[in-house]
């Protein structure tokens, strides 16, 4: 499914791309859907792309060792990523893995944006890459502050 500009245009995550940056990042998108349930990636994959959700809901989660005895997996919500939230951040940082895994918590409409074609442009224009990296940093110092209050309101209990 062909991704145009001025979709990518609406979401806060892409204000600072000029117009040029944003037509280039449609033409390295594609739609994709998730059904309920499904997942998009496990942790320690390796990451192909870098996804905005577009509508529905995705839950980064972290898998739960399965027990003697569990019939089913046991995932554990950490976050919950909705319309105009990004994800699969680590797909841009070296070594490219998942970090957790991801799965649609509804059914779910995402644009994901490949990581060698992005890669291979960030190389050739180190602005794009630059502003790209500093927002891979807010996404990571965001769920790092998300984590640390979580885990005290947890802790207080």
């Amino acid at each position: 499914m062909s991704i145009s500009s001025d979709m990518i245009s609406r979401y806060p995550f892409f204000a600072d791309f000029n117009r040029d940056q944003i037509s280039i990042l449609a033409n390295v998108a594609e739609g994709i859907t998730k059904q309920t349930g499904e997942y998009i990636f496990h942790e320690g994959d390796d990451l192909d792309c870098f996804y905005i959700v577009i509508e529905g809901a995705v839950g980064v989660v972290y898998e739960a060792p399965q027990m003697e005895g569990d019939e089913q997996r046991k995932d554990v919500l950490f976050s919950a990523v909705g319309p105009g939230g990004t994800f699969a951040w680590s797909s841009l940082v070296p070594p490219h893995k998942a970090t957790a895994s991801t799965k649609a918590l509804s059914p779910c409409w995402l644009v994901s944006f490949d990581r060698k074609k992005l890669i291979e442009i960030f190389e050739k224009d180190y602005e794009f890459g630059y502003l790209m990296l500093i927002k891979v940093a807010q996404i990571s110092r965001d769920r790092l502050r998300d984590t640390r209050i979580e885990s005290l309101v947890f802790s207080s209990k």
